[in-house]
This record gives structure tokens, C-alpha cells and sequence, in this order.
């Protein structure tokens, strides 16, 4: 977890960056990333050489060069300002664009630097860079968590910057829906609509903690930086920033691509992925041209929410996994294309879950209602029961204010979801409860909690209507008495 200290540190970074006129915070962490990424490769170079001291040989492929030694972040650094500019803007700058072309996942071969065709190096000013570099300099990346969280940190901004739309799924719900899914070694796993990597970087995590040995092993190392997470964009900023994003938490070669999924040059990407991990965007619509006819197939829509639950099912392998937040629209909305997707992940597939969450969760910025499905595929059936959960409370308050509180559903829902074997025993008026397939369907697939809950209601025993008429006079009867002591005061 990031100290006190190092959030200072970030928090002095940003604000020279908001001093200089640089406000965009999209801007402001790219400008970052790309420097992070500079001093990174000075991080390796350094390492490569003290090894090669240790073992008492020069055979290691450099970063840099030894007519390029000016480059590196340690050289630099040292330099006055302007002299500091002109050596990043025309030297260092240029050289990390040409980086994409090797085949060393650990610098060359990064997404990272596959991405940095169209980046623009937009610090112009001496000081702010000389600045930015010194504070750059302090802070310590050699450990690989401190690193991610750093960048976590820095992501942060672009939620409480509530700017330019890009607003995060918190990290704690990432973090549920990870833990719900619980990737394993040989998963290879999916963001479709991925901005920053969140959900995979979660993943690897995951996948970190529950499987210590897994990096000791040849072949499940290389599946890790290689194959096992892929993430599309069409924002060739947010690339650059998911890249780095997964480079600092430790996968040096994640697939983060440039590809506009729901349109038709994305047709070919089918039965690719083991796990699908996402929260594709809701709030648009698209027109019939520019998506792919298979999505639009059974039913015609221009809601993007069920273009991408029909592109998730394209995805996946069968028997693949998928985590989804999806509006609550999704849930109960009586269009065609509505009834359709919920009659197709019920009846062709595994619905396996519906996690209602309350409206607060992604504000300030959203206050819809949402929910998390959890399904798998299969192109046969195999829906029973459908498990609901009702989550009232994330550990946030749910105002603007997202301060945490106490009250804190995730570890209870974890727990119940662990154990399903007793969730069909519990009664509907529960948290969570189980419905058979066969009732969802009566109610025209309808995936809404309350459409399922039972409702309690406590008998109340009243006073008769003679006995209450009797209270109410003498109570009328007693406030008449204290306004006449009280003008027998002022008389």
C-alpha cells in the first residue's frame, strides 16, 4: 500500500504540473508515464550491469549503447534545465519511440513502447521538467508493489479530476469481481473496453498472491508476460497508460491493442479468451454501421451495454468465465433486445450470478443503479439456479463524498459466494437467495432482485378507533390548559 510519504511526494509532482499549467490530469499522467518509463530503462540498464560485475562477465544486451550513455535517466538528471530540455525533447524523447522493434520483453518488446508512435513529449518548460525530474528522482520503484501502487495512485486522479469522461471502476469492486472469478495460471484472460488495465492488473495480482510458485515455473512465466492478459482500446492514451499501468505491476508483455471491438474489424476475435473481465461503457449508443452484424443478430440495438454482452459471448472459449457490470436496464428492460440477451445467458448459457449493487457506487460522477453478472459459456444451457445478492453497502459512504464507513457487504458476499451449496436453502427474504431456472423464466427472464424477493411484514397491533379518540381529546384537552396558564402569565 502506498506510504503517506510517497502520496506527498505524487501529490507534489502533480501540483507543479498544475502550477505550469498543465491541468489535464489524462495529461499530466502520460507526461508522467513517459517518464517513469525513461527512468525505468536507466532501473534495468543498471541492473544488468552490477550483475554482470557479480558473475564477472560483459555478455548482456544493453539498453543503452555506448555512444548512448547520454540517455540514460542517472545522466541527465545532472544536467541545468535548459540543457536538461533539449537533451529529453531531441535525444532521450526519440529514443524510447524507436524502442517497439526488438523482441526483449523486457524493455524493446513492451505494449508500453509499442504505443509510443504517437506520443508527444509536452513539457516545454526547463523548469518544470528539472522540477518534476528531482522529485521524480526520490522516489523509490525498485520494489515491484510500490511501483504499482504509485501508479494506482496517480490513476486515482482521473476519478477525483472527474474530467474528460474517464472515470475508473473503483478498485475495490475490480477487486470483488477478481476475487469472484478467481482467475487460475492457465486463464487467459480479456478487458475488451480496458482504459487503464484495471481489471487486469487485478487479475495478475490475484493470480500473484494465490499462486506464489507460479513465476518459478518456465512455461507458466512466459503464459504470464505473454499471453495471458489482452486488453483493447480505440484511445491511443489510455494504450499507453494501460501498458504502463500492467509494465509497472510486473507484466512485461501484456496484448493491450488499439481495436474499436463492436465494429466489424473486430469480427474475427471469437472463442479466444478463458476469462472475460469488464465494464464496458453504458452511456452511448452506436449506430447500426459501425458494429458488427453478428452482435446485432436476433436483435437490433444501439444500446452499447448489450452490443458488448453479445461481443463478451463472442469472446469467451466455451467454457469460458465472464465478470460484467452492467447497468440495471440490463436487468429488467422490456425492449427485444433486452429479453433477448437474458433469455440467451440463461437458456444457451450459465447464468451463474446476479450481484445488485446500490446507485452510490460509481459516484460523483454516475449515480445509475448497477449490477455485476457473473456467467459462463457453454452453447448448450446449463443455467439451474440463478444466485442473487443484494449489496447495500460497498465500505464507501454512497454520497459525492465516497468517504469510508463501516458498513461493508463485499467480505459477506465473498463468503456466501464461496458456499453456494447452503445459498439454496435460504429464504427469499435473505440477502441472498437462489432461483430455480424454470421461475426466471416465467417472469420473461426478468434478472431483477426484487422481482424474487419476499418481503417480511410485521404485524402492528393498534389502540381501537374509541380508545385513540379518548387520547387524542385528553392530549387536546391538556394543550387548552397550558395556554390558558400561559396567558394568565401574560395577563
Amino acid at each position: 500500500m502506498i506510504t503517506g510519504p510517497l502520496k506527498r511526494q505524487v501529490d507534489q509532482i502533480w501540483s507543479t504540473f498544475w502550477s505550469s499549467g498543465i491541468s489535464n490530469p489524462l495529461t499530466v499522467i502520460e507526461q508522467l508515464s513517459y517518464l517513469l518509463f525513461i527512468k525505468r530503462l536507466d532501473d534495468i540498464q543498471t541492473r544488468r550491469e552490477r550483475q554482470a560485475q557479480r558473475t564477472g562477465t560483459l555478455d548482456f544486451e544493453p539498453v543503452f549503447g555506448p555512444d548512448e550513455q547520454h540517455l540514460r535517466w542517472s545522466r541527465f538528471k545532472q544536467l541545468p534545465p535548459e540543457a536538461m530540455l533539449r537533451t529529453v525533447q531531441q535525444d532521450v524523447f526519440p529514443f524510447i519511440k524507436t524502442l517497439g522493434q526488438g523482441d526483449d520483453p523486457d524493455t524493446t518488446g513492451s505494449t508500453y513502447a509499442k504505443h509510443m508512435e504517437g506520443a508527444v513529449f509536452m513539457i516545454a518548460d526547463p523548469a518544470l521538467l528539472a522540477r518534476t525530474v528531482e522529485r521524480m528522482d526520490g522516489l523509490d520503484l525498485d520494489d515491484r508493489d510500490t511501483k504499482g501502487d504509485l501508479y494506482e495512485y496517480m490513476l486515482s486522479k482521473l476519478s477525483t479530476s472527474g474530467q474528460n469522461g474517464q472515470f475508473r471502476t473503483p478498485r475495490h469492486i475490480i477487486k470483488l469481481m477478481v476475487d469472484l472469478v478467481a482467475p487460475r495460471p492457465t486463464d487467459t484472460i480479456c478487458d475488451p473496453a480496458c482504459g487503464t488495465a484495471g481489471f487486469l492488473v487485478a487479475a495478475g495480482e490475484y493470480l500473484r498472491d494465490h499462486y506464489p510458485d507460479l513465476l518459478l515455473d518456465v512455461d507458466r512465466r512466459a503464459h504470464f508476460h505473454e499471453r495471458a492478459f489482452t486488453g483493447y482500446d480505440f484511445d491511443a492514451t489510455m494504450l499507453r497508460i494501460g501498458s504502463m499501468n500492467m509494465m509497472l505491476h510486473g507484466v512485461e508483455n501484456p496484448h493491450i491493442e488499439h481495436q474499436d471491438t463492436l465494429a466489424d474489424t473486430a469480427a474475427h476475435l471469437r472463442d479466444r479468451f478463458s476469462l472475460v473481465l469488464a465494464n464496458p461503457p453504458f452511456t452511448g449508443s452506436l449506430d447500426y454501421e459501425r458494429t458488427a452484424k453478428d452482435l446485432q443478430a436476433g436483435a437490433k440495438t444501439r444500446k452499447t451495454e448489450l452490443l458488448f454482452m453479445r461481443l463478451i459471448l463472442r469472446l469467451l472459449e466455451p467454457g469460458g468465465r465472464a465478470a460484467v457490470i452492467v447497468p440495471d436496464g440490463v436487468l429488467f428492460g422490456s425492449t427485444k433486445a433486452h429479453k433477448a440477451i437474458r433469455e440467451e445467458l440463461v437458456e444457451r448459457h450459465q447464468l451463474d450470478a446476479v450481484v445488485s449493487m446500490p446507485s452510490g457506487v460509481f459516484k460523483p460522477y454516475a449515480g445509475v443503479s448497477t449490477a455485476i453478472l457473473l456467467f459462463t459459456k457453454t452453447g448448450t444451457g446449463g443455467t439451474e439456479g440463478v444466485w442473487f445478492y443484494e449489496m447495500t453497502a460497498d465500505g464507501f459512504s454512497l454520497d459525492d463524498k465516497r468517504q469510508p464507513v463501516d458498513e461493508n457487504d463485499l467480505p459477506d458476499l465473498l463468503t456466501r459466494w464461496q458456499d453456494r451449496a447452503v445459498e439454496v436453502d435460504r429464504p427469499r427474504t435473505a440477502q441472498s437467495f437462489v432461483v430455480p431456472k424454470a421461475e426466471i423464466a416465467e417472469q420473461s427472464y426478468d434478472l431483477s432482485f426484487n422481482r424474487y424477493r419476499e418481503v417480511e411484514y410485521e404485524a402492528v397491533e393498534y389502540d381501537p378507533p374509541a380508545v385513540i379518540l379518548t387520547d387524542l381529546r385528553a392530549l387536546e384537552q391538556e394543550i387548552q390548559d397550558d395556554l390558558d396558564a400561559l396567558e394568565a402569565l401574560i395577563a
